[in-house]
């Protein structure tokens, strides 16, 4: 095949898959995304993952930066989740502990979509789906279909009055399910403000605040090299684990999926760290040793992806 014939073929496919991104499928991703920021309710979802399913009560109650929000998850050890805007607090009653973390990435179920939809349609082919309904709700069904190997594809069914995102599946390059969120229980509605409040018994339970500050990794000789197509970096900082460890982390994403890179020092760590490649349903893990250091690559992506980005972290010793 001659290079010209080759570019106008790519040219063709690229043109086709850009077309099938309808104005109607991309105002349904606009209605989703204002029904988590504008909406109120409770209800419960549940989380499958191969054959590990976890079924979460949720309570959201709308407002600024996010609103309020509680997550009780009910199955295996007790844990409540309280969000408040940007702060996070995890109740652990198992250790009496509550840990306390400010999120990088904004994105979770229901509130799956960022702001600005339109982008999407630069990585993702958007359609519109069958309609199905969900906890009782009549869903219309919105696919994104990856435009190439970096990323997973979704099929998301939303609420067809309020844009309320009650399913949500993610698939793999095969088309099979690896992760699945589903609304089994919903009621959207005010949420009394009792139904928000932390766990009474967490008086007294050690906290322990995760210490996250912004760091510029570049000063310190940290470079991450060729970033994948389609992603771009929100965030770098510096957080705290078991209390004195200190690990840099940078955020990317393409507006749906998001890959974490982190970099700790090897110096103070009780156990030797697993190099190499782990999976766990929709998530990979990439880990490999650099100056002393431990970078591991975690996003809900293919494997080879993480791999990709984890390969291009270097380190040059700072003049």
């Amino acid at each position: 095949m001659s290079r010209t014939l080759g570019a106008l073929l790519l040219c063709t496919v690229a043109g086709w898959a850009q077309a099938q991104t309808t104005p109607e499928a991309l105002g349904w991703l606009r209605k989703i995304y204002d029904a988590t920021e504008k909406l109120s309710y409770t209800g419960t979802f549940v989380y499958q993952q191969g054959d590990r399913t976890e079924t979460s009560r949720i309570a959201h109650r709308a407002g600024a930066r996010g609103g309020t929000e509680k997550l009780e998850v009910l199955d295996g050890a007790p844990r409540e989740i309280l969000r408040t805007g940007d702060e996070i607090r995890c109740y652990l009653p198992e250790s009496r502990t509550v840990k306390v973390d400010h999120r990088s990435d904004p994105r979770a179920f229901p509130a799956l979509l960022p702001e600005q939809v339109d982008g999407l349609a630069e990585n993702y082919v958007i359609a519109l789906g069958e309609t199905r309904r969900v906890a009782g709700y009549d869903c219309r069904a919105i696919t994104l279909t990856p435009k190439d190997d970096l990323r997973y594809g979704y099929t998301l069914w939303a609420d067809a009055r309020t844009g309320m995102l009650l399913k949500a599946r993610t698939l793999d390059l095969d088309g099979s399910t690896v992760e699945q969120f589903t609304f089994t229980q919903l009621r959207i509605g005010d949420v009394p403000r009792e139904r928000l409040q932390p766990p009474r018994a967490a008086q007294g339970w050690r906290v322990e605040q995760a210490g996250v500050a912004p760091v510029d990794l570049s000063q310190a000789g940290w470079r991450v090299g060729a970033e994948l197509p389609g992603f771009r970096k929100i965030v770098e900082i510096r957080r705290m684990l078991r209390d004195t460890h200190p690990v840099a982390q940078m955020v990317y994403t393409d507006g749906l999926a998001a890959i974490s890179v982190f970099i700790e020092p090897l110096v103070g760590r009780s156990e030797a760290p697993r190099i190499g490649i782990a999976s766990m349903g929709a998530l990979n893990v990439y880990t490999r040793k650099v100056a002393e250091h431990l970078v591991t690559v975690v996003g809900e992506v293919p494997a080879a992806s993480v791999q990709r980005i984890g390969n291009t972290v270097e380190y040059n010793q700072p003049q």
